[in-house]
């Protein structure tokens, strides 16, 4: 086999648990940021009611899709994820244009949420203290800080993240969901929160794209493999963990919300208030000092979801710049901690960059900073998800394996069809984003997630040509060492499909 070309380092093996890696991912999914940052702007842009049916419709391909990735990842280990899943399928073109894709993903709605992480700062101390300072500058207060703890030991993030999450939970669920059904503005608003008739409305596209943006991060437990105790079993468990409770609290919350508010009144609201309405409502019910702990938890749920996607983001870079496809000091990790340090400056500097740019323009940080890069990623990761089940199934083909013929050919096949649906109801309602369907950001802005996948091609054919051994490794680093805790490997050969045959 191909000696892999890495830079010879490798990240700290061995020391996460499963419930390390449902924080981590959890967090990037977190609750009660989601609630106020993404439910209710989508309630505002669109005034479509149905936010709760559109979650478990998109629910649907994604659990589908899980069945082939949590299959995989018993094979694959790789701080990579779709990066070596796509090498193991479809080979190394594949793969590199995946990996650019991934980056767009994910960097896309972690500076996305720097906006919405600067704008509710900028409010809320400007009320407490009358302190008035541009959003930008809290963001940027932020982003020093998330690129500190980037760099520190991954199990003290994971502290961190888990108190942060135990918290958002409580106070969404005990506090603002049994409040709102216990309070309701116009009864239950089962025909505006389930029925078809209330989704499929004008507006149906930015409800489906920030939707999927909701749930973006959920499948970011394969990054983290080459860290867990046992990937074979925790990484495909952690995804279903952490979608399973996604969509329960997405569903319910944004249900709660609509039956607090009241369905002929949620767009109004949600535009007069923002994501302020949510502790409005905690306050109603339960007095400012609910509401204000709760306000500052939302704060502390923005930042773990930021730290959240920082620390994926960072392992993707991480794992392009072991193996050359990037330059390899990109693959440096930290002597101290075991991090990936190079791959986390590098994204803390990407997102600087973006915040900056954003900044220049005097864009509204939510509703044109945060919905822009959040459909982006929306975007983005449907495309790579269809593409990494058609590699699950091309790499099951053939090949010796105790899975069902449901986990290796059928669920992948229906997931991509699935998927592929949500791109084009998403890409085919961009402008109901609130872009104006003449301008050419209609177009430019999904259309970045095409230039992502050409430069990926573009660049590896460069490689191929420049470096033929880092190009012939591609998705290989690990396969030869890696073990569970059984002594079994991780990888079974013969490994990516550009090495068989």
């Amino acid at each position: 086999m191909t000696t892999t070309p890495t830079t010879g380092v490798q990240l700290r093996r061995r020391h996460l648990g499963m419930m390390h890696i449902v924080f981590f991912t959890l967090t990037a999914v977190a609750p009660l940021s989601v609630l106020g940052g993404s439910i209710v702007p989508t309630f505002a842009l669109s005034g479509v009611t149905a936010y709760p049916l559109a979650i478990i419709i998109i629910a649907i391909p994604l659990a589908v899709f899980v069945v082939g990735y949590a299959a995989m990842s018993r094979y694959v280990a790789n701080a990579g994820a779709f990066y070596s899943y796509l090498a193991h399928g479809l080979g190394p073109t594949a793969a590199v244009a995946g990996a650019f894709i991934a980056l767009v993903t994910y960097n896309a709605l972690q500076i996305a949420i720097y906006g919405v992480w600067g704008a509710v700062i900028a409010d809320f101390v400007s009320q407490q203290t009358g302190t008035t300072l541009p959003w930008w500058a809290y963001a940027v207060m932020a982003l020093v800080v998330v690129g500190v703890l980037g760099v520190l030991r991954i199990d003290f993030n994971a502290k961190v993240l888990a108190v942060a999450l135990a918290l958002e939970v409580i106070i969404v669920v005990v506090f603002f969901d049994v409040g709102a059904f216990a309070h309701p503005a116009e009864g239950p608003a089962l025909a505006a929160a389930w029925s078809p008739s209330s989704l499929f409305v004008p507006g149906v596209g930015a409800v489906f794209a920030l939707a999927v943006s909701a749930f973006t991060g959920f499948e970011q437990g394969a990054s983290y493999a080459e860290e867990v105790r046992n990937p074979r079993i925790m990484v495909a468990r952690a995804t279903y963990t952490t979608l399973s409770v996604a969509v329960v609290l997405f569903a319910i919350s944004s249900w709660a919300i609509l039956v607090a508010v009241g369905a002929s009144n949620i767009q109004q609201a949600a535009t007069d208030n923002g994501p302020a309405l949510v502790f409005i409502i905690l306050e109603e019910y339960w007095g400012r000092t609910v509401s204000l702990v709760a306000e500052l938890l939302f704060f502390c749920g923005i930042f773990a979801s930021l730290l959240s996607f920082h620390n994926g983001i960072a392992r993707y870079f991480f794992a392009l710049g072991r193996e050359r496809v990037l330059p390899s000091w990109v693959g440096r990790v930290s002597t101290r901690s075991g991090g990936p340090s190079a791959g986390s400056l590098l994204q803390t500097g990407v997102a600087a960059v973006i915040i900056l740019v954003f900044a220049l323009i005097g864009a509204d940080p939510i509703l044109q900073m945060y919905t822009w890069l959040a459909a982006v990623s929306s975007v983005a990761i449907l495309v790579l998800m269809a593409a990494t089940s058609v590699a699950i199934i091309v790499f099951f083909r053939n090949r010796q394996s105790p899975e069902r013929r449901w986990h290796r050919s059928v669920a992948p096949a229906l997931a991509t069809l699935g998927l592929l649906g949500l791109l084009a109801m998403v890409v085919g309602n961009f402008d109901a984003l609130g872009i104006d369907p003449a301008s050419p950001l209609r177009w430019a802005l999904p259309g970045l997630v095409l230039v992502a996948a050409l430069v990926g091609v573009t660049w590896a054919q460069r490689l191929r040509v420049a470096n033929p051994r880092a190009y012939a490794a591609i998705g290989t680093a690990g396969l030869d060492t890696d073990q569970d805790d059984d002594g079994e490997l991780i990888v079974q050969q013969p490994g990516p499909r550009h090495l068989r045959g």
